[in-house]
C-alpha cells in the first residue's frame, strides 16, 4: 500500500492525536457542547460521532441519519475540530462529500464484507478524504489490510487504520482482546501507516482507559480515539464505555508521553545489540540447517543396515554432555534441555521419513 504519514492524513503538526466524541450524535446541542469543551484539551484535533450506527437489533437507535451531518460541519466551524463519521454505503459516502466531512471511517462490522468495502471504495473514488479503516471483529490481519488495499487500489492514499480490539469468547477484563501482536505485525509490515488505538472498544468500561491509552504510547501507535459524551449515563448508546470531556482532560493529564528525541537515543545501543543477534540467528540456522543434513545422512545408514531410529545410549550421552558443556556456558538447564528435546524429536522425525521411505525434496 502506498499510505501518507500521520500528519498528511490529519493536517495536524503533531505525530500523535486523539480523536473524540460521542459514541452517537444525538442532538445538535450534545453535539456542539461536547465539541467545545473538547477543542482545548492536549492532543485532541478530530471530533468523531456516529451519523449512522449498525445495530445488532433494529429496535435499537441506529443514528440521527443524514440530518446530523449539518451539526458535524457546525463543529468544524465554531472550533476547527475535523469531523469524522463512520460511513457502511455508499450512500453514506455521498452524503458526507456533499457536506464537506474531513475524515470518514469503516467500521468493524464493514471491514470484513470485501462487496460493501469494495462499493465504499468506488464511491471514494477520486477523492482527497482521509478514510480510517476499523480492524475486523475477528482476528484476522489479512482481512483488515484487504480492506485498505481495496481503498489503495481505488486512489485513496490517505488512509489511518484504528485498532479496537477483537471479539473473544475466554473470559476477559475487556469488551474486545487488545491483542497487541496483530496491530504491531500491521505497523511492521506497512512503517507508514498510521495505527490509531480504539481503548473505549478494547476497555467496554471506563476503569481501563488509562491502562490501555498508555500502552498505546508504549507500542509507539499513533493516537487514541476515545468516546467523549457530555452526559455519558444518559448516551443513547455504549454509555458504559463513554467518558466526560473534563475526564478526558484528567486521562490526559495522566499519560506519560516519551519525546521522540529520547526514543532515538534509547534505541542506538539496542539497534547494535540487535544487529548482532540477527547475525547469530542467520549463524544458528545455518548450523541447524548443517546438523539435519548430516541427520539425514545417519538415517539413510540407518535404513540400508537395519537399525533402529532411536538409540538411547547415544540419547543420554548427548543429554549429559551438552548438559554439562551447557551449564560451562553460562546456560539454564531448563532451557538448554527444551531445545535438545526440540532438535532430537525433529531428527526423529526427520530419519522416520527416510526409514518409511517418505522423504521429498524441499
Amino acid at each position: 500500500m502506498n499510505v501518507s504519514t500521520l500528519q498528511t492524513c490529519f493536517n495536524i503538526r503533531e505525530p500523535f492525536c486523539i480523536i473524540a466524541g460521542p459514541c452517537s450524535a444525538e442532538s445538535s446541542r450534545q453535539v456542539i457542547e461536547t465539541a467545545r469543551k473538547l477543542r482545548n484539551i492536549p492532543f485532541v484535533k478530530v471530533f468523531r460521532a456516529g451519523i449512522w450506527k449498525p445495530r445488532t437489533h433494529p429496535s435499537d437507535f441506529e443514528g440521527v441519519g443524514a440530518r446530523g451531518l449539518a451539526w458535524m460541519k457546525k463543529v468544524r466551524e465554531e472550533t476547527g475540530l475535523l469531523p469524522a463519521i463512520e460511513v457502511a454505503r455508499p450512500v453514506h459516502v455521498e452524503q458526507a462529500l456533499k457536506n464537506n466531512i474531513d475524515i470518514l471511517w469503516i467500521g468493524a462490522r464493514t471491514t470484513v464484507n470485501p462487496f460493501l468495502v469494495q462499493e465504499i471504495s468506488e464511491a471514494l473514488a477520486g477523492t482527497d478524504v482521509t478514510v480510517m479503516v476499523k480492524n475486523p471483529l475477528n482476528p484476522d490481519l489479512g482481512t483488515w489490510v484487504g480492506a485498505m488495499e481495496r481503498l489503495n487500489k481505488n486512489g485513496i492514499r490517505k488512509i489511518v487504520a484504528i485498532h479496537r480490539g477483537f471479539s473473544f469468547f475466554r473470559r476477559s477484563p475487556f469488551r474486545n482482546a487488545p491483542m497487541w501482536e496483530i496491530p504491531i505485525e500491521l505497523k511492521r509490515l506497512y512503517a507508514k501507516l498510521p495505527v490509531i488505538v480504539d481503548p473505549s472498544h478494547i476497555c467496554g468500561k471506563k476503569d481501563l482507559l488509562v491502562k490501555v491509552s498508555q500502552r498505546a504510547i508504549d507500542l509507539e501507535m499513533d493516537g487514541l480515539m476515545i468516546e467523549t459524551h457530555i452526559h455519558p449515563s444518559q448516551a443513547k448508546t455504549d454509555r458504559e464505555q463513554q467518558i466526560t470531556p473534563e475526564a478526558l482532560k484528567r486521562l490526559v493529564s495522566r499519560l506519560v508521553f516519551r519525546e521522540k528525541q529520547l526514543r532515538k537515543d534509547f534505541r542506538e545501543k539496542p539497534a547494535q545489540l540487535r544487529t548482532e543477534i540477527d547475525k547469530l540467528d542467520w549463524e544458528l540456522l545455518d548450523i541447524l540447517s548443517r546438523r539435519m543434513e548430516i541427520v539425514k545422512e545417519i538415517g539413510v545408514y540407518k535404513k540400508e543396515n537395519n537399525i533402529t531410529i532411536l538409540q538411547i545410549k547415544r540419547w543420554r550421552e548427548i543429554i549429559e554432555n551438552r548438559l554439562m558443556n551447557g551449564k560451562n556456558l553460562g546456560l539454564e538447564k531448563a532451557f538448554l534441555q527444551k531445545l535438545l528435546e526440540i532438535v532430537h524429536d525433529e531428527s526423529i522425525r526427520v530419519q522416520t521419513r527416510i526409514i518409511n521411505n517418505e522423504e521429498r525434496e524441499q
